[in-house]
């Protein structure tokens, strides 16, 4: 497991490492803090985080219990996979955290919470969310475009939850702000099955 960074604290029920094949066989999924308007929107991660457990392997997440995010940490565990959370000190201290994981790192920054998901999982999932997940989707992008993390990132385009922005990156893609290979790094499904199905022949 990769190291985790400066002045981290790690909890988690089963003690010491988590259990689990690696990075290798973990997916980080990012997604909202809240539930959204629509129960399809749970009913989603529920799908997402239950898929993924299914095939063996963990889910890394925000860590939170709130909305989305521990819609698809309990559907997990539900299925009796590994489930590592990352959260910033911060949140935790607001009582956000969920209790139940695998794992549980406490961070001091927002950007050693993004850094550390990214070296506890081999491939990307995203969900509806608001400011923070388009913050997480666009950073993995990047740093997939460039070849400082190139991983898998597959977008859950819920009931055209996504559409505006997919259209948004075939226009930056029209418009040469954004080569071709690049826009091709962000595979688009509105089927939780297929896409976790899809990130996970990516990773082998």
């Amino acid at each position: 497991m990769s190291q985790t960074p400066d002045k981290s604290e790690i909890r988690g029920p089963r003690g010491g490492a988590a259990p689990g094949g690696g990075a290798a066989r973990r997916i980080c999924v990012f997604c909202g803090s809240r539930f959204g308007r629509l129960q399809q929107y749970r009913d989603q991660a529920t799908a997402v985080g239950a898929a993924i457990a299914r095939r063996g392997f963990g889910v890394v997440y925000g860590g939170g219990h709130v909305g989305l995010m521990g819609t698809v940490a309990d559907a997990a565990l539900a299925e009796g996979g590994e489930v590592i959370g990352v959260i910033p000190h911060a949140l935790d201290s607001r009582e956000v955290s969920h209790t139940g994981l695998s794992e549980l790192h406490l961070v001091d920054t927002m950007f050693d919470r993004k850094k550390l998901m990214a070296e506890l999982s081999a491939g990307y999932v995203v969900l509806p969310g608001g400011i923070g997940t388009l913050d997480e989707l666009f950073e993995a992008m990047t740093n997939s475009q460039l070849g400082f993390d190139p991983k898998p990132i597959g977008l859950l385009n819920d009931h055209g939850y996504y559409d505006d922005l997919v259209r948004f990156l075939d226009r930056l893609t029209q418009e040469e702000f954004l080569a071709p290979e690049h826009r091709a790094l962000l595979w688009v499904e509105d089927d939780p099955e297929e896409l976790v199905a899809r990130v996970v022949a990516a990773i082998g």
